[in-house]
């Protein structure tokens, strides 16, 4: 019988998962997405291109990869269909290696225009949502309102799909939003409308399974799969710093409800972090900066949202968030991502407590809202170019030193660091 491993994001999303699953891919069989949706964005980099996926898992350029997208997913048919065509130009046919669950749910453009109107009656209190109609489409998924992938194939689906819009309309109505002249894509709303109508054609092209016993059967049959997550720990509906969370769960747990499968099939759990730490939109980041080292490390990073161009917040690593994710997703081992961003960096810093109510703790308080005061640990920088470096005896000393204290403080081995953007600045380590 096989195991399902897991790949997953430990910080606030950004963390490069999608650079690590395209190299990880000639190891497995099998790569599947779990949960989120077109707000995620997977950057890959490879032959001097730049490749970014949102819906579609980061396997999809290993020809001879079956890619599948599970239940907990949720579509948008206008952006998958440009997504799809985006890898035509890349001389790939997604068709013939990715598999699309029944069960996963639909993203219709009323529910793009829901997610406009709720963030803006929110006011100085938005959450900095994407935009993309993530939070209504799983709101209707759990009121028993969705409409799933399988509902194309039947015949009334224009008659389930009027229903739901007529439900979102009579919504906006309550807001006095004009969604007739509402921009979607740089489009008009019946413009983006008829978009995402005709794409059905182009989803059906594809095999669309009962995921469950699709992966099942592939464990039965020793299959190795990869479960790739998107979004990043802290951002889960039930763990993240509520309500500044995406709307499904990006754990371990999620791998379970988003694929079908019983939690004794998960194998390893990768842990995927940054050397320091990003965010994006609204909520609680106690480490981020807000002087020139802040500036530094967005510049050097090129600190850009992949799926909406904002730029990011930037702060040091966090260590007690970056313990509390790995208990919370059984992690057996970690990989360090973007370390060359502080090549340059005379002094690094580490946030190894908290100071919270009037007590040091590294425990994440439940009103993660209110004020928490970093402490901080400083570490010499290495100062020099490690791009290149192909093996960890080769690193500088302080590097080693920086990662062998983040080690010891998570008890957790770090199997990999990434070096740079392309899939072959990875340097893997006998751990």
């Amino acid at each position: 019988m096989g195991r399902i491993d897991v790949l997953l994001g430990l910080q606030w999303g950004d963390e490069g998962k999608g650079k690590i699953v395209d190299v990880l891919t000639p190891e497995y069989d099998i790569i599947a997405r779990f949960q989120g949706g077109p707000n995620a964005g997977h950057t890959l980099e490879f032959d001097g291109i730049k490749h970014v996926l949102h819906t579609i898992p980061s396997g999809i350029f290993h020809s001879n990869k079956i890619n599948v997208i599970g239940n907990g997913v949720i579509i948008d048919l206008f952006i998958f269909n440009k997504e799809v065509n985006k890898l035509k130009e890349r001389n790939i046919d997604a068709s013939k290696n990715l598999k699309i669950s029944k069960k996963t749910h639909l993203i219709i453009p009323t529910h793009r225009l829901l997610d406009a109107a709720y963030e803006s009656a929110k006011g100085g209190s938005k959450i900095g949502s994407t935009l993309k109609g993530i939070g209504p489409t799983y709101t209707d998924k759990t009121a028993r309102n969705g409409i799933r992938v399988g509902d194309l194939l039947s015949f009334d689906f224009m008659k389930k799909y009027n229903e739901l819009k007529s439900k979102h309309i009579d919504i906006l109505k309550q807001f006095n939003f004009d969604y007739t002249n509402h921009v979607l894509e740089n489009l008009s709303f019946a413009e983006y409308e008829q978009q995402w109508l005709d794409a059905i054609n182009v989803i059906k092209q594809f095999d669309l399974i009962d995921c469950e016993y699709y992966i099942n059967d592939c464990l039965k049959a020793n299959k190795k799969i990869l479960a790739e997550g998107a979004q990043g720990t802290l951002l889960d509906v039930d763990f993240g710093s509520y309500p500044f969370v995406t709307s499904s769960n990006t754990t371990t747990a999620g791998v379970c409800t988003g694929l079908g499968v019983s939690p004794d099939k998960i194998g390893k759990v990768i842990g995927i972090f940054k050397a320091y730490c990003t965010r994006v939109g609204s909520g609680p980041f106690p480490t981020e900066l807000f002087d020139e080292v802040g500036v530094k490390l967005r510049n050097e990073g090129n600190e850009f949202g992949s799926t909406t161009g904002r730029p990011r917040r930037c702060g040091w690593l966090d260590m007690p968030a970056l313990k509390y994710a790995t208990m919370l997703n059984g992690v057996t081992e970690l990989i360090i991502t973007k370390i060359d961003v502080l090549n340059s960096f005379k002094t690094i810093k580490l946030c190894d407590k908290y100071f919270y109510d009037n007590n040091e703790t590294e425990i994440i308080p439940f009103d993660i809202n209110t004020e928490i005061n970093p402490i901080f640990a400083e570490y010499k920088g290495w100062e020099g170019n490690i791009n290149d470096v192909l093996t960890y005896n080769n690193f500088p000393e302080n590097l080693k030193s920086y990662i062998t204290y983040i080690e010891g403080a998570v008890n957790i081995p770090i199997s990999a660091i990434s070096t740079g953007p392309d899939r072959n600045k990875t340097v893997f380590r006998n751990v």
